[in-house]
């Protein structure tokens, strides 16, 4: 088997001491180019495989999804190591039992190095690390996010809901969301206009038969992501409420893909009906 030619180490640390701020860090060290965090597959700060395991409805549901117990899940990851044939990976977890359960569901080798996370990291960062999701509730994955040239803060990436209900008549406590690393902590800095979002969704519109123009696009930023408002004239001889519809999901998996950010809002309007003129016989 392919994957048993693959190196694996161990990043090991109590929830919420940063260990995935410190990961890609720990990974540089090493010359390890894949990490497998919180359900994710991470190729050099690109996310390649998987789906957060914060999602995941319940506690017992994030446990299950970040140890890759679902087959369905396992095949996926699996898929793509195979694609890309890593020589190492690097595995986070809360415990020695729980990164060599991941390795063991993944079918990969026995984990050859563990790194800890108080040997790289001091008491004071870890206790900081532990109050900001205490407090806070955020999860940082080391992938890169980007910052708008506007007031986008360029931290919050991927929110998830904060509040949670803990039953009628009493008050809503902090749940964990998903926060991104932002690679100029790194890297440097980087930013993406809000005209990148305009040219990505004009292009879009361009590509799609059912749209025949582009009237007019804002883009607003804040710290939660993009927030985006068109309107378009359609071709007459479509359904327009499934061409929007289908345009809208386009755009926002598009988008995400292309600049890591979370579309928080994408309004498509359809101001008229352009009619195509018959060619005469």
């Amino acid at each position: 088997m392919f994957l048993k030619k693959i190196k694996v180490y161990a990043f090991v640390g109590p929830s919420g001491t940063g260990k995935s701020y410190r990961a890609q860090m720990v990974a540089n060290e090493k010359d390890i180019n894949f990490i497998i965090d919180d359900g994710l597959l991470i190729k050099d700060n690109e996310i390649i495989a998987g789906e957060s395991a914060k999602k995941a409805p319940t506690k017992i549901e994030t446990v299950k999804h970040a140890l890759f117990l679902q087959n369905n899940e396992k095949m996926t990851i699996e898929k793509a190591l195979k694609k890309y044939n890593p020589s190492k990976i690097l595995i986070l977890g809360t415990s020695d039992g729980m990164v060599q359960k991941i390795a063991e569901n993944l079918n990969l080798p026995e984990i050859s190095e563990t790194i800890y996370i108080d040997e790289v990291a001091t008491e004071e960062e870890m206790k900081t690390a532990r109050h900001i999701r205490e407090t806070e509730g955020k999860h940082v994955i080391p992938v890169p996010t980007f910052e708008l040239k506007k007031d986008f803060s360029g931290y919050l990436l991927d929110p998830l809901q904060i509040f949670k209900s803990k039953g009628a008549g009493q008050k809503p406590y902090i749940s964990e969301k998903t926060i991104v690393r932002p690679t100029f902590s790194y890297l440097g800095r980087f930013t993406i206009s809000d005209t990148v979002f305009k040219q990505i969704m004009e292009y879009l519109a361009d590509e799609m038969v059912q749209i025949y123009k582009v009237v007019r696009t804002r883009v607003t930023s804040s710290e939660e992501g993009p927030s985006i408002y068109m309107e378009v004239i359609v071709t007459y001889g479509y359904n327009i409420q499934e061409s929007l519809k289908e345009f809208k999901e386009k755009a926002i998996k598009e988008i995400e893909n292309l600049t890591a950010m979370n579309v928080e809002s994408l309004e498509v309007i359809a101001k008229s009906v352009y009619i195509p003129e018959k060619e005469d016989d």
